[in-house]
């Protein structure tokens, strides 16, 4: 597989993929039209900031499987379009929370004790020691908006210097907050009681612009630090915020344009602090982003779950074992069970009894959806499948129950017009031979694979002999034959494994036997 890298990142991520098999390309002045170029056959693509992963991109890259931000923010990466393209995209969240931590934490201590500014001024000749009252933190109020991993490593380390926690986030429990020694409350609390401000969101339309003129205001006599994402604060309110005295300070790591411009507000003012972000700029972040990230393109080339994937199905690592052989086996169910139906789809559901009940099955219930949308001829894999879904108007629902009559697991795909619905189950024998044992309700034993014919005839000697010889005599070979009946005489139906395609000739000659009530190819491979 090639693995194309179009920002520079360590060189121990690089060999990851090297010692994996995988070519490596570095590009990195890729832009415009040669970044479409050198996409056009790669198969995994690796970015900082530096690269803008747009729709144009994704397009241009019939082959790509993944994206790997090599960091945690991905506002340069089109993650609609990536999901539309059937591409994963990935970051490495962990590999820089620490020094994203430790940055900020550092940050906030420059700009309470205005540290960078005397030592200006001292390099500069002068021993202004009497111009510099700073702030002590302990006893003081820290605001956190945020309570990610980065925003909760500060909490820790900021709590255990006497601080009193008060956060913004309205997607964490007040359980955990409070684990962390943090009380929630709505964010126009937490700028008022805050005596340092400290900000650890993604940039979203949700978040872009969330501290502005009004915020700043309700911050009297505090420090703004933001070492997360630039476009979060109003730059220009900031600036002048701190040159009025509403705030005694601010540090930012970030900015709304990077490089910042020469002619930024922000230069003009003595107490905001300013680096050029260096919140993951360590070398032990940079080898662990880099690392994290190829490993979750090694992942994806292998089918294994992409443990930071951001637009696609996960599970846990450590569950992956279980639910596993059931991800194959879902997306068998599916494709046979949307080729056994005559009409327009409608709704697809899948249930799950005994023990994969008790699992995380979202990336099972995908791969279901997958091989439903597949012989449909959609460009579907499980990344987009739940929007096809949903673009389509297609329900999908998900069932689960805890005991499995015969089985120790089941997982079944039903799909529906809305009128009829046709069922497939399937389970696994021994750890992970796969068996398809009911098929609109008959009970087979049935082995999936390859090409398959699915007859449903009277119970009357000399049928499946008679379905047997019109095979023979159209060339086709069958490796294998499960049959089912309802009742003795009744209606039957019978699984044939078949080495070749069964022609259209050979299924009318069958079908114009009263015996024979209908016949199915089924195509596993395409």
């Amino acid at each position: 597989m090639k693995v194309l890298v179009t920002d520079p990142i360590s060189e121990a991520g690089l060999d990851v993929l090297r010692d994996a098999g995988h070519e490596v390309v570095t590009n990195y002045e890729a832009e415009g039209d040669d970044l479409l170029a050198a996409v056009a056959d790669a198969n995994a693509l690796i970015v900082r900031s530096g690269t803008e992963v747009t729709r144009e991109v994704l397009e241009a890259a019939d082959d790509l499987v993944i994206v790997g931000r090599a960091g945690i923010g991905v506002d340069n990466i089109d993650i609609d379009a990536a999901t539309d393209e059937g591409v994963i995209v990935a970051n490495a969240p962990e590999g820089n929370v620490r020094a994203a931590a430790e940055h900020t934490v550092a940050m906030t201590f420059a700009t309470a004790r205005s540290i960078p500014q005397a030592h200006i001024r001292l390099s500069g000749g002068e021993w202004a020691k009497g111009e510099f009252l700073g702030t002590e933190l302990n006893g003081k109020t820290l605001g956190v908006v945020g309570l990610g991993r980065v925003g909760q490593e500060v909490a820790k380390k900021l709590d255990s210097l006497g601080m009193d926690l008060v956060a913004y986030d309205p997607y964490i429990s007040e359980e955990r907050a409070e684990q962390l020694g943090a009380e929630l409350a709505d964010l126009d609390v937490v700028l008022e009681r805050a005596d340092v401000l400290t900000i650890h969101t993604p940039l979203t339309p949700e978040t872009e612009g969330l501290i502005g003129e009004a915020e700043l205001a309700e911050m009297e006599g505090g420090y703004l630090v933001n070492c997360a994402r630039g476009g979060i604060v109003d730059e220009t309110a900031l600036a002048e915020a701190v040159e009025d005295g509403i705030l005694e300070g601010a540090a930012l790591d970030v900015f709304g344009e990077e490089p910042l411009p020469a002619d930024s507000p922000l230069l003009d003012v003595d107490d905001v602090v300013v680096t050029p972000h260096l919140g993951a700029s360590t070398e032990a972040a940079q080898e662990n982003v880099a690392t994290s990230t190829a490993e979750q393109v090694v992942a994806a080339f292998r089918g294994e779950p992409v443990l930071n994937a951001l637009n696609a199905p996960s599970v846990d690592e450590s569950a992956f074992p279980r639910v596993e052989p059931y991800i194959h086996l879902a997306e068998t169910a599916g494709k046979i069970a949307v080729q056994l139906l005559d009409s327009r789809l409608e709704s697809v559901e899948v249930t799950y009894e005994g023990d994969i009940a008790e699992e995380d099955v979202e990336l099972v219930t995908a791969s279901a959806l997958k091989g439903v949308f597949r012989p449909l001829e959609w460009q579907v894999n499980a990344v987009n499948a739940p929007r096809i879904a949903e673009e389509r108007g297609i329900g999908v629902s998900e069932t689960k129950r805890r005991q499995a009559e015969d089985f120790q697991s089941l997982v079944t795909v039903t799909v529906s017009d809305g009128d009829e619905s046709i069922g497939v189950c399937g389970t696994l024998f021994a750890g992970d031979d796969a068996r398809i044992v009911r098929i609109d309700g008959y009970r087979v034993d049935a082995i999936p694979g390859g090409k398959m014919m699915i007859t449903r005839n009277t119970d009357e000697p000399g049928v499946i002999g008679h379905i047997g010889s019109v095979m023979g005599n159209h060339g086709v070979n069958i490796a294998g034959m499960f049959n089912a009946r309802e009742t003795i005489g009744g209606e039957a139906l019978t699984v044939y494994n078949v080495d070749q395609e069964v022609p259209d000739a050979a299924r009318e000659e069958l079908e114009a036997d009263d015996r024979v009530i209908e016949t199915k190819y089924i195509s596993l491979n395409g």
